[in-house]
């Protein structure tokens, strides 16, 4: 096929997708909240028609059901394939009693879903996968859905070859042996392809990348902090959440290429509390978590995010954040503001929620964009909503389960999907029979759903032919308007992101291409660009280099924040310098100064070491260990050692291998905030350790980081609000303890 034919193909498909849109409103009413909520509310599980009397949303949304019991049970994730087949993972044996008895039995499955006569119900359901363990991941690349269950890390394809809806071909297409002996609330989920053609899970500091059928594992610096679900908005930012921190949405600044990168403004200070309208007896953290009225105070089960990016609900909707909180019996939105670069959070609504219900079994533990460019929640209507390792007889949320009977709720399960007056959702899709022009045509539609799925699939065939098109949308080439009759609009910028990532999984991406993007009048397309060239600075290219570094100066602040990131990986000799100048040009850019400091610590072969002891490191405990190297540097080196065994003279006693260095962080703070004096082990030094009580909390805490991780010591780091809780304690002390102090205080503290 010529270019100019798949284009003109291309620009009939585009016209389309654009006359077929409705007018969209800009401003809504926010959701009403019931007159009374109740404190203590029957836990008698409700038909799916009865349940939905209970949800509360805006004015115009609507809950329909999608499917529910008997044919699917304790849904959790949902996947469509490129037909718009419904892939549910179905964890059956999670929670059939208080105690979780039976919860590695492999009897759970995967179930597929059709809805063959376009009324949004699935009436056709086969068991694509029998005799699963908990699965927990699912990634769909063309007719095949990889899988990967709990406990496990291998993935394995599955494919349906005689189309009676039942897998028949399995193939592992990712292989690692070693278990995952985590509590399954606390293993890696995700697995979503992004725009960036990496394939992402949360937890684990790896990515991976589709290449002939498998996927390529590849290392990152620091695992992402989250839990259960990972998003992606349209510009590929990835969205994690902690259920476990009571952490609705984290290490979202930034890619996990880079590392993990939380700051304490990027949700406003009113985000974290929910607002249910039902009292909430069964939360594990008890009375500290729950209001006068009963009602959750706090996210404490923050799970199943998703960036909305359809077309067929109002357009206020689109990449707006929504988090779902399964005790508080409700669905987060939130809305971003940016400032220089950094995107702060907020409720869309004020002490109000998109979606709150008063059935207490509601379980929203997923969400997703659908291809019809609804917003689709999985809801796992279950009794217990919390592993068992947290429900003991000695928990606080023991009793209240056995007292609601809530233990008896298994079995049952719903996907919903969320409507609104006036649109009617989009048609069935047939990708998976789309030519590959048509394809590049779907990057313009205006569901995010096919514009994902058609970059996968044109990645996936490796189709050649398809590239000129893409690089005049990509680029945004003037002939390309001229030479085609149909083409009645500029190719927007979301539309242009894909089509340039799309040439970088396609490997067609060269010097030329970048240079062009770099130059680009949208600040996105210049990002990726940055991100796409990072390739091209590992090997030296000089010309795109050179380019980078002229772009110091960029009007817009994400671009600069971005080429803080993409430096460290250039080879010039002036790139340090320019990094030095991004870190100190204005310091309260927040995130600017923090990316380029990590981008020093990584470009410095001085590091190197430092480097290997934090490789899988969390963030913020890479940035303490730094940071404590830096101190340890300018002042304990001088009596213990360059390598923690002391100099010559012996002044101080060596640090390597030391028991009281990898043992109890409490003696170690109380060392350090009022000296030690006395023999140690024995031995007699000519001088006592001083007392750094002058130094800050964040000082001490790195220093401690630092040579608990060093000099074969292997320990974990020493966080601030430690030393600033040992600091109060014993502020009233004026002289420098001794060992047997010490020793005598850890021993009462472990009876």
């Amino acid at each position: 096929m010529k270019p100019i034919h798949t284009a003109a193909c291309i620009a009939l498909f585009v016209c389309a997708f654009f006359s077929c849109q409705q007018p969209l409103p800009t401003e809504e009413p926010a959701p009403e909240r019931p007159a009374k909520i109740v404190p203590d509310p029957s836990a008698v599980p409700l038909s799916p028609e009865e349940s939905l009397q209970t949800m509360h949303l805006p004015p115009g949304y609507h809950m329909e059901l999608v499917a529910s019991e008997p044919e699917i049970q304790e849904p959790v994730a949902m996947v469509w394939d490129g037909n718009g087949a419904m892939y549910v993972a179905e964890m059956r044996s999670y929670m059939q009693d208080i105690d979780g008895t039976g919860e590695r039995l492999p009897v759970c499955r995967i179930t597929r879903l059709e809805d063959t006569n376009g009324d949004g119900k699935m009436d056709k359901h086969t068991i694509f996968i029998d005799s699963l363990i908990l699965p927990r991941m699912m990634l769909m690349l063309d007719d095949r859905l990889v899988v990967n269950e709990t406990y496990t890390n291998n993935m394995y394809s599955y494919r349906d070859k005689n189309g009676d809806g039942v897998a028949d071909e399995k193939i592992l297409v990712y292989h690692n042996d070693e278990p995952d002996e985590a509590n399954l609330e606390h293993q890696k989920s995700g697995l979503i392809w992004n725009i960036d053609n990496w394939i992402y899970v949360t937890r684990n500091p790896v990515r991976f990348r589709y290449n002939n059928g498998m996927l390529v594992v590849d290392s990152l610096i620091s695992p992402p902090s989250g839990q259960w679900g990972l998003t992606q908005d349209n510009y590929g930012r990835l969205f994690f959440s902690s259920a476990g921190g009571e952490t609705p949405a984290l290490n979202f600044q930034e890619n996990p290429a880079y590392g993990e990168l939380d700051l304490d403004n990027q949700r406003d200070s009113s985000f974290d509390a929910v607002w249910p309208i039902i009292g909430t007896p069964d939360v594990q953290g008890g009375q500290e978590r729950l209001r006068g009225d009963s009602t959750l105070n706090h996210f404490t089960a923050s799970c199943g995010q998703t960036v909305f990016r359809g077309d067929r609900l109002p357009a206020t909707m689109v990449n707006d954040l929504f988090i779902c909180e399964p005790v508080g019996r409700l669905i987060r939105r939130a809305k971003s503001t940016y400032e220089k670069g950094t995107m702060i959070l907020h409720n869309a609504y004020d002490k109000r929620e998109f979606l709150a219900s008063s059935d207490m079994n509601f379980r929203p533990v997923n969400t997703a964009t659908g291809p019809d460019g609804c917003l689709y929640i999985a809801d796992m209507y279950h009794g217990i909503i919390q592993e068992s390792a947290w429900t003991k007889p000695d928990s606080y949320i023991h009793p209240q389960i056995k007292r609601k009977k809530m233990d008896e709720n298994i079995n049952r399960g719903r996907i919903y999907r969320v409507v609104h007056d006036g649109y009617k959702p989009g048609p069935q899709p047939h990708l998976l029979k789309a030519t590959n022009a048509e394809l590049v045509a779907y990057l313009s539609h205006p569901n995010g759903w096919w514009r994902d799925n058609a970059q996968k699939l044109l990645v996936i065939h490796g189709d050649q032919s398809v590239v000129p098109a893409l690089k005049k949308i990509a680029l945004n080439e003037k002939s390309f308007g001229e030479k085609l009759a149909f083409w009645k609009k500029e190719p927007d910028v979301i539309t242009r992101l894909h089509a340039l990532w799309t040439m970088e999984g396609l490997g067609a991406i060269d010097e030329q291409a970048v240079l062009t993007a770099l130059a680009d009048d949208n600040a996105e397309i210049r990002k990726a660009a940055m991100r796409i060239s990072e390739p091209f600075l590992k090997q030296g290219n000089h010309t795109i280099a050179t380019k980078l570094e002229s772009m110091k100066d960029d009007k817009d602040a994400g671009v600069q924040v971005q080429l803080a990131l993409s430096l460290r990986y250039s080879k010039e000799a002036t790139a340090s310098a320019l990094l030095k100048t991004l870190q100190t040009r204005d310091t309260t850019n927040v995130l600017l100064v923090k990316v380029a400091e990590r981008s020093l610590q990584e470009k410095d072969e001085a590091n190197s070491e430092l480097r290997a002891i934090t490789m899988g490191m969390d963030g913020e405990d890479r940035d303490l260990v730094y940071h404590g190297a830096s101190y340890f540097k300018q002042l304990c080196i001088t009596c213990h050692g360059p390598e923690g065994k002391g100099i010559p003279s012996m002044i101080a006693p060596p640090l390597a291998g030391s028991a009281r260095v990898n043992s109890d962080k409490t003696t170690l703070i109380n060392i350090l905030l009022h000296g030690l004096k006395g023999p140690i082990d024995g031995k007699k030094y000519p001088d006592q350790m001083l007392s750094q009580q002058a130094q800050t909390d964040e000082y001490i805490a790195s220093v401690l980081s630092y040579v608990r991780n060093s000099f074969g010591n292997k320990s974990k780091v020493v966080f601030v609000d430690e030393v600033k809780d040992v600091r109060a304690a014993t502020k009233d002390r004026t002289t420098p303890w001794t060992l047997e102090e010490l020793m005598a205080m850890q021993a009462a503290k472990k009876k």
